[in-house]
């Protein structure tokens, strides 16, 4: 499918891309480029990737496929790098969790945002980070979602979904506006209040006591708390504006509840807890389909 791939930023995404793409015969060779030596040569030590380089010019030089797998915050610089040696002839693609910010990153650099650039943005993922925990199964039965602008090649965009399809992803087309409105509620909030409940019961003084005894609840909620805290903080400021909309609506929310329990108001609470309740119950069933 592609002669040579590459991998900008080795970690638990882009070298399960790499591991993904090598199992399934879609490239014959993969690149890898980033600021650590010491971690790419990890990378080839584990068979992730082929080879690497420290230069994204060195590294990109005749690649049919480049995939950016950095944090968010990142894509400004190495747009800029890229721009040295891009080439019509060539797939980009990438794998951020915002949309809008890596478009703006584009026409920042381009003027505009290339017909040869296929945003995208695989919803797979490990509380483990690192090359280390990559797997060649990251994708399978999991979602990819493809934003292409009108200026998009559709010929690339087909041959994109094509590849995610090939690594085992069902693939779903949606504007990039929408795709960063739907991940500020489902995702990137949901991080932030598990990172801020974990830092909230950190700061108690009887911390011990409080993570000794916690339920499996607790270990449930706070999992994604795990995550990788610089990519986190791109994403954050990346769709600080629909995050910032989500979360005034659960600190309305929460408002709401905090007078229904200061009035004893149970039936309340009650309407809150089963409409919520109903809600997941309906989720849980989409996911099953």
């Amino acid at each position: 499918m592609f002669k040579k791939m590459c991998i900008i930023g080795v970690g638990l995404i882009g070298g399960s891309i790499a591991r993904a793409s090598k199992k399934n015969n879609l490239c014959e060779e993969v690149i890898g480029v980033g600021r650590s030596e010491k971690h790419l040569q990890k990378a080839v030590e584990l068979g992730v990737i082929d080879g690497y380089e420290l230069s994204i010019p060195l590294a990109t030089k005749n690649a049919d496929i480049i995939v950016i797998c950095s944090p968010v915050g990142a894509f400004e610089s190495i747009f800029q790098q890229l721009k040295t040696t891009w080439s019509k002839e060539c797939l980009y693609t990438d794998a951020g969790s915002t949309k809008a910010s890596v478009l703006d990153a584009l026409e920042s650099v381009f003027a505009e945002v290339p017909s040869n650039f296929v945003p995208a943005h695989p919803i797979a993922g490990s509380e483990n980070n690192g090359v280390e925990a990559s797997s060649d199964r990251l994708f399978e039965g999991k979602r990819s979602i493809l934003t292409p602008t009108e200026s998009t090649d559709q010929q690339l965009t087909d041959l994109c979904q094509t590849w995610w399809e090939k690594m085992g992803a069902e693939v779903t087309i949606m504007s990039p506006r929408h795709h960063d409105e739907v991940f500020a509620a489902t995702s990137h909030l949901p991080h932030v209040l598990a990172f801020s409940l974990v830092e909230v019961l950190k700061n108690k003084q009887d911390e011990r006591e409080i993570f000794e005894y916690a339920a499996g609840g607790f270990k449930d909620f706070t999992r994604i708390a795990s995550s990788d805290p610089e990519m986190w903080a791109d994403i954050c400021l990346a769709n600080g504006p629909e995050l910032l909309n989500v979360m005034k609506e659960l600190e309305q929310l929460n408002q709401k509840i905090s007078s229904l329990i200061d009035a004893k108001d149970k039936q309340g609470l009650l309407e809150i807890f089963k409409s919520a309740q109903s809600a997941r119950k309906y989720f849980l069933s989409l996911q099953k389909k």
